[in-house]
């Protein structure tokens, strides 16, 4: 069995967030709802994008699709790789 998780393709989301004019991770935070330290854990990659992290996201990047800034990951279940 396999679980599946989400991570944040950080050159692409990196590179939106520049072009749609976000100066600061404060500003991003603040149009995507959440708190700046939120953000910029995700970015750094010690957090995992959550599902307000993914619609945030989503909602202040457009024409950003989901593919175009997260992957969908595969964690083998570590009770078969015993």
């Amino acid at each position: 069995m396999s679980t599946y998780n989400v991570a944040l393709r950080t050159d692409a989301f990196s590179k939106a967030v520049r072009l749609a004019g976000f100066r600061s991770d404060y500003k991003l935070a603040k149009a995507m709802g959440l708190n700046r330290s939120t953000v910029t854990r995700v970015v750094s990659g010690d957090l995992r994008p959550g599902p307000a992290f993914i619609a945030g996201a989503l909602v202040v990047l457009p024409p950003m699709v989901f593919e175009d800034l997260f992957d969908v990951i595969t964690n083998p279940d570590r009770s078969e790789s015993a």
